[in-house]
């Protein structure tokens, strides 16, 4: 694929996902929320927080989605011993030879899956999400890049409260979105139990050339008019305000709605950001950049309940 526009000639941008989410769904049933939201985060450039128990198919989701994009994968489990050189790579010294040499992490891969990082130590948390926010890696001397495109899927155990290390409020900040994977439905967990009797084959939609051509044309081509962009901003700023809040979103919310808005918008064959993406997306941008009064906490109020009646108390532009 040379141009992202010679491919919308010759086959429609919008079918390529259809049939891209068709490949996914070979082996994975449901999720569809977080099938999208991982996409957009992917063509985004950005990373996602994943939040569920263990068991849900954190690992065969990843799998396949970088199958389905001839992307490498590697997968990661935090532990409380995991050392930063565990993820970052390491520089070794031959001392018969007198030589060092460079062993790269697993962090050089295009899709990286790092399992429960809370139970990881703060060092490598933090490491970890420099290292996502700078894209290169220094080891030793050098400064290496990390491969493009390159995202994050960090998970997290909801329930798990023992041995945890909670990411601080700024490195969550760092995360495109927080998506939750919620159980299968009683039809979806009788077909996963059937597809276990057969593994379909998958095959590739694109490529990470074509993904770094696609990124750029949602940045170039896409846009945001005015009146949305001060749509996502009233929204955001609606978090600053709410008695429930003990600390709102910050700017980066915003440029993270707008970024991500821009992505939906192309996937879904549409050159310009409407309401109902800004609408689709305000869950997974805001749900892990707000803090709930701990009385409201008590209460059982949740942050997706209050930013759905921010949503709500918003008037959206009357063009859209």
């Amino acid at each position: 694929m040379a141009e992202v526009g010679v491919v919308e000639r010759d086959r429609d941008i919008k079918a390529l996902f259809a049939q891209l989410y068709d490949e996914i769904h070979k082996r994975i049933i449901g999720a569809d929320e977080v099938i999208e939201h991982v996409l957009i985060a992917l063509f985004s450039n950005g990373h996602v927080l994943l939040e569920s128990v263990p068991g849900m198919g954190k690992t065969l989701l990843s799998k396949t989605i970088a199958s389905t994009l001839e992307c490498d994968f590697m997968r990661v489990q935090g532990t409380p011993d995991l050392k930063v050189s565990d993820v970052l790579g390491k520089v070794t010294y031959d001392e018969e030879t007198g030589e060092t040499k460079v062993i790269k992490g697993p962090i050089f891969t295009n899709i990286l899956l790092l399992d429960e990082l809370n139970r990881s130590p703060p060092k490598t948390q933090s490491a970890l999400l420099e290292a996502m926010e700078e894209r290169k890696v220094t080891l030793g001397n050098r400064t290496y890049e990390l491969p493009k495109p390159f995202i994050v899927l960090a998970t997290q155990n909801p329930l798990e409260q023992e041995g945890v290390f909670p990411l601080p409020e700024a490195q969550k900040d760092r995360f495109l979105f927080k998506s939750i994977i919620d159980y299968p439905s009683v039809e979806e967990e009788a077909m996963i139990a059937k597809s276990k009797l057969h593994d379909e084959k998958i095959n590739s939609v694109f490529n990470p050339a074509e993904i770094l051509i696609i990124q750029k044309e949602i940045k170039e081509s896409i846009t945001v008019s005015a009146s949305i962009l001060e749509y996502m901003v009233k929204i955001v700023q609606a978090t600053r305000t709410r008695r429930e809040i003990r600390a709102g979103a910050g700017p980066r919310a915003t440029i993270a709605f707008m970024t991500a808005s821009k992505t939906m918008a192309f996937l879904d064959g549409r050159s310009e950001v409407n309401v109902m993406d800004v609408r689709k997306l305000a869950l997974p941008v805001l749900r892990h950049r707000i803090i709930l009064n701990q009385e409201y906490i008590d209460m059982g109020t949740t942050p997706d309940y209050v930013i759905n009646k921010i949503v709500e108390s918003i008037k959206a532009p009357q063009s859209y």
